[in-house]
Order: C-alpha cells, then sequence, then structure tokens
C-alpha cells in the first residue's frame, strides 16, 4: 500500500508494538502525542511514556498537551499536520469532535477486546476478572461515544486457563499490531466497510481501583482465583495475616469442601502450597510475597513460619 501520512497517539507499553508496526511498514509519521512526562518510583522523578522513549529514539516529533478537548491551540497544531488519519492506542486523554474530524480519513482505535464487550478503560483485567474464555483487539473508526464506534477489523484470541492480566496484556499488545497492520490498507483506499456495534450487548470495564485488589475470603474460591490473575501484574491480590499485609501473587481453585472451616481460614499447609477456605471451595495459594520482602513460594514462606490455625483476612 502507498504510505500514509500519520498522527499517532499512545502512552503505555501496550501501545509500543502498534508504533513499531508503523514504523516498519514505512509510514510517515507527522508527529507522536503521548501523555505529559509524570512522576514515578521512590525517587518521584518525572518519566516519560514507553511511546514518548520509542519516538524519541526514531527521531519522530512528540507533542505531550495536557488536553486536546480544551486546548484550541493544540487542535489547531494538529490540524496543520495535515494527517491522512490519526492512530489511537491507550492514549488516555478525550479527543473532542474538533480532533476526530481533523484527519482526512478520521480516527482509529486498537481496542483490547472484542466489542462491544467491554468498552472502557480496563478490558484487559476484566475479561480476566469475569472469566471470558475469548478474548481479542478491534480496530475501530472512533466517535463521540465511548467506544461504540463501528469496528472495521477483529482478531479472536482464545485464552489459557491461567491467564493473567500481564500475559494478557503483552498477548493483545502484539495482536494490535497485527489487526492494525491488516486493516489499514483497506481504510486507506475505502474498501474495508467497518459494522457498528450491538450495544445491547455492550459491557463497561471500568478502571480498575486498588481496593479490588483486597480479597473476600467470603466469595467462591474460582473468583478469588481470578481475581489473583487479573490483577498481576497490578496491583496484585492482597490479604492480611496478623496484621501483615500479603501479596497473593499465584493461586489455584478446588471445588474441595472446606469441612466447616470459617472463610480465610488455613486448612492445609505443605509442599503443594498453602489450602485456604473461601465461601466456596479451596483456594491453594503457590506464590506470595511478605510486606517489603520480593515474592516467594509458598513453601520457602512456611519455612520461615507455621500457620496452623491462622486464619487469612
Amino acid at each position: 500500500m502507498t504510505p500514509l501520512r500519520l498522527v499517532f497517539a499512545g502512552t503505555p507499553e501496550f501501545a509500543v508494538p502498534c508504533l513499531q508496526a508503523l514504523i516498519d511498514a514505512g509510514h510517515e509519521l507527522a508527529a507522536v502525542y503521548t501523555q505529559p512526562d509524570r512522576p514515578a518510583g521512590r525517587g518521584r522523578k518525572l518519566q516519560q511514556s514507553p511511546i514518548k522513549a520509542l519516538a524519541l529514539a526514531r527521531g519522530i516529533p512528540v507533542r505531550q498537551p495536557e488536553t486536546l478537548k480544551r486546548d484550541r491551540e493544540a487542535q489547531a497544531g494538529l490540524r496543520a499536520l495535515a494527517p491522512d488519519l490519526m492512530v489511537v492506542v491507550a492514549y488516555g486523554l478525550l479527543l473532542p469532535v474538533a480532533v476526530l474530524e481533523a484527519p482526512r480519513l478520521g480516527c482509529v482505535n486498537v481496542h483490547a477486546s472484542l466489542l462491544p464487550r467491554w468498552r472502557g478503560a480496563a478490558p484487559i483485567q476484566r475479561t480476566v476478572l469475569a472469566g471470558d474464555r475469548e478474548s481479542g483487539v478491534c480496530i475501530m473508526a472512533m466517535e463521540e461515544g465511548l467506544d461504540t464506534g463501528p469496528v472495521y477489523h477483529r482478531l479472536l484470541l482464545e485464552l489459557d486457563p491461567h491467564e493473567t492480566g500481564g500475559t494478557l496484556h503483552d498477548n493483545l499488545a502484539s495482536l494490535g499490531a497485527r489487526a492494525l497492520s491488516e486493516a489499514l490498507p483497506g481504510i486507506a483506499d475505502g474498501s474495508r466497510i467497518p459494522e457498528p456495534q450491538d450495544s445491547i450487548h455492550a459491557t463497561y470495564a471500568r478502571k480498575i481501583d486498588k481496593g479490588e485488589a483486597v480479597i473476600d475470603w467470603d466469595q467462591p474460591a474460582l473468583a478469588i482465583e481470578r481475581q489473583v490473575r487479573a490483577f498481576d501484574p497490578w496491583p496484585v491480590a492482597q490479604t492480611s495475616l496478623s496484621g501483615e499485609v500479603l501479596r497473593i501473587w499465584s493461586a489455584d481453585a478446588s471445588d474441595a469442601v472446606n469441612e466447616g472451616a470459617a472463610p480465610g481460614t488455613v486448612v492445609a499447609a505443605g509442599r503443594s502450597g498453602i489450602a485456604v477456605a473461601t465461601g466456596a471451595g479451596i483456594l491453594l495459594i503457590t506464590r506470595l510475597q511478605p510486606a517489603a520482602k520480593r515474592p516467594m513460594s509458598a513453601t520457602d514462606f512456611l519455612n520461615a513460619r507455621r500457620l496452623d490455625g491462622a486464619r487469612f483476612g
């Protein structure tokens, strides 16, 4: 296909494969938009986004407006670039109509779900939390509504039973770059017609709150296992033991009967892990992290302390 003049908007690591794919394909990147540098780490030093780092390394102009919604000067600057298309991948800022209509071919978004399933900010974690058996990516024509635009292209991904938020993130990031590369020729020449979403089946993936990481042992073991997997690597499921916070990195659900033990009670502990009673079934913790220490196997944790009769939460 004839190379396009593009503007790319993205911020986190998830967007990197898509930007790299556009660079590798020989498209002209007029500018990259990314969120302003933010304080990060223990020192709270300003840190540039992964997308900014890649753009600077490849000599692509970078723009970092605080907002595009109310900044007329930033909107005018984008229009002046005269792009054919704007590609948006996890940018994190709302785009007003003035921006959506600026490129000749409009704006497309690479979204990490099978729309209309999981519109919103956290489709990856919500997919794992809900126990979905499949996920995927959509190349969507952007409009004013939240992820409501028609879909140009979608690729499906069957989920592994042990899928985590981290593994799904990485798999969908790569899949998104592939889907974008496959969709662009048809978007450019008009041969690929986007299909409207069926909003009746829409679900909303609200932003993850750290409070959701606290384990409620009254929940079934399967729900807690999904919580552990969904929140790996962030914000990481957690519980408490004798006032100490423990982060749970890996656990397996079992439908074994807990024989009347109160939820949160340790019913067995050994080489296979720490078996904890839940509202329904048993959760076997296999990897955890005490405060101020590195993640460790349940076996190593048990070498340092006994859990006879202990209760989490």
